[in-house]
């Protein structure tokens, strides 16, 4: 709730649900996950994403405001995670098509973790998810002494590619350009075109790309936005 750029972005709505709604509907249309866990801070300002998780059934876990990585590893190991697929509860078009082809690439390859922007991001942005084995995650846990790099959770696993066995899932071309993650006042209103245009929540990240190509007064709101940068 306490974004800098958009205070309680994951609580405002499209189409009618909270954005939180629609990542966590579609992170458990992912055919490959088995629980999903809200995972947000001990703040009060926090506790309204309790209150809806307690009113939807969902699970959740409080933990660190900045040391997000020992929130993460924490809500895992209540979990009992043999892996953990991280999402970000700003990106409520993230595709589970997307999710399971990430896992499956995952698992063919024996890796410690694999991440739809490794090695280069080429999904929108806002399609985006990273797996990690639970071993991978408490041992970053246990060795990263980098206060900004523990706030984003995984740098400290994908920047020792000697210590971890990492792989990706890339899309066919780069489609950065396209920006539909929450983050500023414009997003939102990207975002509410979107779901204005479809008329619905369940709609596949190939289908908005189609309809943002043929709308492309939907990218100029946002386009002079930065994406804000990993340390």
């Amino acid at each position: 709730m306490g974004s800098n750029r958009l205070p309680g972005k994951v609580l405002v709505e499209l189409a009618g649900e909270p954005v939180l709604a629609h990542c966590v509907t579609r992170a458990r249309a992912c055919s490959a996950v088995d629980d999903v866990v809200v995972a947000t801070t001990t703040l009060g300002a926090d506790d309204p994403i309790v209150e809806l998780c307690r009113a939807r059934g969902w699970r959740w876990f409080r933990g660190s405001e900045h040391d997000v990585l020992d929130r993460f590893h924490q809500a895992a190991r209540e979990a009992k995670a043999d892996d953990v697929i991280r999402l970000t509860a700003d990106c409520p078009l993230n595709d589970a098509t997307v999710m399971t082809a990430l896992v499956e690439r995952f698992r063919a390859d024996g890796a410690d973790y694999a991440s739809t922007s490794y090695p280069r991001r080429t999904f929108p942005l806002g399609i985006s998810s990273e797996i990690m084995r639970a071993t991978a995650l408490e041992r970053a846990w246990c060795d990263d002494d980098d206060p900004a790099w523990r706030e984003h959770v995984t740098p400290y696993i994908y920047r020792h590619p000697e210590r971890f066995r990492l792989s990706g899932f890339s899309c066919e071309a780069d489609y950065t350009h396209h920006r539909w993650t929450l983050d500023t006042p414009e997003d939102f209103e990207v975002l509410r075109a979107i779901f204005a245009h479809f008329g619905a929540t369940d709609v596949g990240w190939r289908d908005v790309l189609a309809a943002a190509e043929a709308h492309p007064e939907w990218q100029a709101i946002n386009a002079a936005i930065e994406q804000q940068r990993v340390p």
